[in-house]
């Protein structure tokens, strides 16, 4: 058994969709003779927590939680401090957090026998502990796992100074890693075109979904009463629900969909009064319904009582790189999707794959219009919309990704 430490800023009971990959690679690296020695935050000032997860983690697994470094928990007129702080520091708030983890992170190295170091991103932060580690044991295989991408990420654009620091510190963690890791092939060819010196360290390996987590509730029947849709997720930036819901207007106004027959669930944790204003200036009050953040589980069965499931990624430069890792548990569902996403990205392709989705632009609203009808019109008729490819979604599980991390981390020592 190798001792593996999992730097993971982001951990439960840390909540969202940031922590699942790395609590299901803690989850069953022992099924592959690894031990997982998790180095995190303390979590009490959290913002988002779901304590459920935790009972996720194995028995015994050792969890390291160090000091915290949360701007955002900051009260009063302190809070808007903490946000000027979280944008000035770079490459994001975390690096204080992982300077003041430095301590522990190598304590953790020295008393755990550790084999092989594995961090995650984001916070980017978790990496440069990482190389900070590598530096301090060098004989010790580090290998980088980037959910997101760092300076190519289209949600966080980076200009002028700023931008340079953080290419310099995203090409030191390339030099310095021995393994790579990017979450989708378009990532991969993103991070080659601009270090194709990294090529034969780099290996993709998408997120998935965890067939445990449907045990109990898999035969949850969808509404009937009303096409019922859910969205899961964040809602921020570029990522927005307006052309959406313009091509739900135009159904409706059109008379292809009877508004009393058609129910959109949005679950969050959104800016609700700005989100709400939309929903009431879009003339969907009776339609749009805003849901809380909810529990890992709870999510679950709301996305198998629906008819249909909406994913949004907006287009622009960047966007066709990502999957989101909501699509993979969208996907087992067997509940059709509507994907506004990059048309030509790597969600499209894989809902193409996997036969389990329609897919239009994120900008195109006539096509998701058209989208959106059919699948009502199937709901109507009582008639399958889709024949999705099982053995295709087969692949995604989250056991059979935590094997390809397995093949990674064995490969590390060998560079």
């Amino acid at each position: 058994m190798k001792n593996v430490l999992i730097i993971a800023h982001q951990f439960p009971p840390v909540g969202g969709s940031g922590v699942q990959r790395t609590l299901k690679f803690v989850k069953y690296l022992r099924n592959f003779d690894y031990e997982p020695i998790v180095l995190t935050r303390d979590a009490s000032k959290a913002f988002l927590k779901d304590e459920t997860l935790l009972s996720e983690v194995p028995e015994s697994v050792k969890i390291i939680r160090t000091k915290a470094c949360d701007f955002a928990a900051l009260k009063g007129v302190f809070k808007y401090l903490g946000k000027v702080v979280n944008k000035l520091l770079i490459p994001d708030s975390e690096i204080i957090w992982q300077h003041f983890a430095r301590r522990e992170a190598l304590e953790a190295v020295k008393n755990n026998s550790i084999d092989v170091i594995y961090t995650t991103s984001s916070p980017y932060s978790d990496h440069l502990l990482g190389v900070y580690l590598k530096k301090h044991f060098p004989e010790i295989p580090l290998v980088c796992d980037f959910r997101d991408e760092w300076t190519n990420n289209p949600y966080h654009v980076r200009k002028g100074l700023r931008s340079k620091i953080e290419r310099s510190q995203e090409k030191m963690v390339l030099s310095y890693a021995d393994c790579l890791i990017a979450n989708t092939p378009v990532m991969l060819s993103n991070f080659l075109r601009d270090n194709p010196k990294t090529k034969d360290k780099f290996y993709v390996i998408p997120n998935g979904y965890d067939e445990e987590d449907f045990e109990g509730i898999k035969d949850t029947k969808p509404a009937m009463d009303k096409f019922t849709m859910t969205y899961t997720g964040l809602l921020y930036g570029k990522r927005k629900p307006d052309n959406f819901f313009e091509a739900l207007k135009k159904a409706i106004n059109e008379g292809n969909i009877d508004k009393s027959k058609i129910c959109v669930r949005l679950i969050g944790n959104f800016k609700t009064e700005l989100l709400q204003s939309k929903i009431d200036s879009s003339g969907l009050s009776n339609i749009v319904v805003l849901m809380p953040y909810m529990k890992h589980q709870e999510c679950l069965i709301e996305l198998l009582k629906s008819n249909a499931l909406l994913l949004i990624e907006p287009s622009g430069p960047g966007s066709e790189a990502f999957y989101t890792g909501k699509v993979f548990e969208y996907m087992h569902t067997e509940r059709p999707i509507l994907a506004m996403i990059p048309e030509h990205g790597a969600a499209a392709q894989l809902i193409a794959d996997t036969k389990t989705g329609l897919v239009s632009d994120f900008n195109d609203i006539e096509n998701t219009t058209k989208n959106l009808i059919y699948l009502y019109n199937c709901w109507v008729k009582n008639s399958q919309p889709l024949n999705s490819d099982k053995n295709e979604v087969c692949k995604f599980e989250r056991k059979e990704i935590t094997k390809s991390l397995v093949q990674v981390l064995n490969n590390s020592f060998k560079k």
